[in-house]
């Protein structure tokens, strides 16, 4: 039913936002050099590699071999149209392509880079046993991942000592408490949120595991100082 229902969503989404991805794919080809698409390397289902797609926002010099360097917000390498594109998600529609082609799905985890699977214990490694999805409750409750990182020193370093840690325990919350109702409220606050602001909590009822972004708001201010 998931499958069933990923694949409608996708394709219906596409033809609603052929306008669009048009629109945005002419600005990104003719705001800076290089191509419409990044592609990259994640890890899916089963901890398979596939190419993921979105439209660029980054200048081309950088991360030329897109192993996934950590970036601020505030980065040069961004574009000024990949700032808006990133702000409002709008980088993420090829993203549908990868749903039709049954490489990720609507919802669930955020797809890993390869150079990050060591970081994975054998009870995390439980996020490999769904699709990755396009959303997902880490991606509601760290909406503000950037700006985070934007206030730390070291972004690659604090990520994966702060922030990976927490969404591997978010996701298998996910996945624990997964249905197909679940997945249209997620679907319907990650539309939602990039209008209003509500807490995690709307996502997450675990008390003790949204206790914790309150934790790591503190410690990114601390490392700030």
């Amino acid at each position: 039913m998931k499958r069933i229902f990923d694949f409608c969503a996708a394709f219906i989404g596409i033809a609603l936002l052929l306008p669009v991805i048009f629109l945005v794919a002419a600005a990104v080809k003719f705001t800076s050099p290089g191509p419409i698409l990044f592609r990259q390397k994640r890890l899916t289902l089963g901890a398979q590699e596939f190419t993921i797609f979105k439209f660029r926002t980054m200048f081309v010099d950088f991360d030329k071999d897109a192993r996934g360097i950590q970036v601020k917000s505030s980065s040069n390498a961004i574009t000024p149209l990949g700032r808006v594109l990133r702000k409002t998600k709008l980088d993420e529609i090829p993203q549908l392509i990868n749903i039709l082609m049954g490489d990720m799905s609507i919802v669930g985890p955020r797809p890993e880079l390869p150079r990050r699977l060591h970081l994975y214990s054998d009870t995390a490694k439980k996020v490999f046993a769904v699709r990755s999805g396009i959303s997902s409750p880490a991606s509601i409750v760290f909406s503000d991942e950037e700006f985070l990182l934007e206030k730390v020193k070291d972004p690659e370093q604090f990520y994966v000592q702060q922030i990976f840690p927490y969404k591997v325990d978010l996701n298998i919350y996910y996945i624990n408490h997964q249905s197909f109702w679940g997945d249209l409220k997620i679907v319907f606050l990650t539309f939602a949120k990039l209008f209003v602001k509500f807490g995690p909590e709307s996502v997450i009822t675990d008390r003790a595991l949204m206790a914790r972004k309150k934790l790591l708001e503190n410690e990114t201010c601390k490392s700030a100082n």
